[in-house]
């Protein structure tokens, strides 16, 4: 139950486990193509192009950042959390002018205060992260892709933590790019990084008047295998995972047969009842308010006078694995607890008890069994 790598689902695992193709035979062609058009459905992003390269998702994001920032550009960066300072990194070492604005630990940077950073200064690029990992804060999405285009900056969402698990519009909500990696709510073993890009940051890169500094990452080397396999023609320029692409296209068919409206439904159902459960028993949140906690994962912190490494040990003896802390300013006063993609009721209940278990075990005074009851009330709602 940690917030990635997660739990896949066994026809997932057996795509994965079938004997490797040739990246050029036609039954994988067939594959990758599928996958690509699959993957613009769950982005909700018909007119995008999609990317599907073995990487991470930190590769994802140096996939747009590479493609899209040339030396002496702006860039606005938007972080609530340890991932949005990963980003403005990344963005410097291609030379971009970073601006970062931070959000205060739990909380979100205002739309106004985005806005008005946007009118003082002549920006090509904004990023913002839609659930950092480290916080499991939430921002909407939708005002900014609205900034973007009224301000004409490329918008990027990192949905490294988000894509499948919350909601998400691209084309209606104007985002340029979105992006994420395989091992969180898509559902496939980590490797791939994955990411939609709209028409207008595919002109912005046509546009570059200097080569992008990554050969790897470079959209001129991926941008002709994309559209082979989307015309079901063999190319080649880096071997894909052939593997990963088969079990991803397994795991979107799965997503898509669920259905994207009640699929964020589960995850919110799931979300709801845990970070309940654990106000129950006495936790509070990170995040300030439920308007901005995440639907993939949850971050509480530790009860006062309890010892956060005990208390993991304990749960961990109950056969449940959770995350401690990840923001360096709190590393040591919070865990994570992830809870996307495969996960359901019977996960979220098992490790409802093994942390009601730990706890008490750790000393910490509450009433017994009132995370159970209350999970269970809202997940049989």
């Amino acid at each position: 139950m940690i917030p990635g790598p997660i739990e896949f689902e066994p026809e997932v695992l057996r795509a994965l486990g079938a004997p490797t193709t040739s990246h050029v035979a036609p039954n994988f062609i067939e594959t990758f193509g599928h996958a690509l058009e699959q993957m613009k459905m769950v982005w909700k992003s018909p007119s995008g192009q999609a990317f599907i390269v073995a990487g991470t998702g930190t590769l994802a994001m140096d996939l747009a950042g590479a493609n899209l920032i040339e030396p002496g550009d702006r860039a606005l960066v938007i972080s609530t959390g340890y991932f949005g300072e990963r980003f403005a990194a990344l963005l410097k070492r291609y030379g971009a002018e970073v601006k970062i604005i931070k959000s205060e630990v739990g909380g979100v940077v205002e739309t106004k205060k985005i806005e008005n950073e946007l009118k003082s200064a002549n920006y090509k690029l904004l990023t913002f992260t839609h659930v950092d990992t480290s916080t499991a804060v939430r921002v909407d999405p939708e005002p900014i892709g609205k900034l973007g285009q009224k301000y004409n900056v490329l918008t990027i969402l990192d949905g490294v933590c988000s894509v499948a698990g919350e909601e998400i519009k691209q084309d209606e909500w104007g985002i340029d790019v979105t992006l994420t990696a395989s091992q969180k709510a898509i559902g496939v073993p980590p490797g791939l990084a994955l990411l939609v890009a709209s028409p207008r940051a595919i002109e912005s890169w046509k546009n570059r008047k200097t080569p992008v500094l990554n050969y790897y990452a470079d959209w001129t080397n991926w941008l002709p295998i994309m559209n082979a396999y989307s015309d079901r023609k063999p190319s080649y320029f880096g071997t894909p995972a052939v593997n990963l692409v088969a079990a991803l296209e397994v795991s979107l068919k799965l997503i898509l047969e669920e259905g994207m409206e009640g699929r964020i439904l589960r995850h919110q159902k799931m979300a709801y009842a845990i970070r309940q459960s654990l106000k129950a028993m006495g936790l509070k949140m990170i995040p300030k308010n439920d308007l901005i906690s995440a639907n993939t994962l949850t971050a509480p912190y530790y009860p006062q006078g309890v010892d956060g490494g005990n208390l993991l040990t304990e749960i961990n003896k109950s056969g449940v694995i959770l995350a401690g802390g990840l923001l360096p300013e709190i590393r040591g006063e919070y865990f994570r607890i992830g809870h996307m993609g495969a996960v359901n009721q019977g996960d979220v209940l098992a490790t409802i008890g093994a942390i009601e278990s730990a706890l008490e075990k750790c000393g910490h005074q509450f009433e017994q069994g009132i995370g159970l009851r209350t999970a269970l009330k809202i997940l049989n709602s």
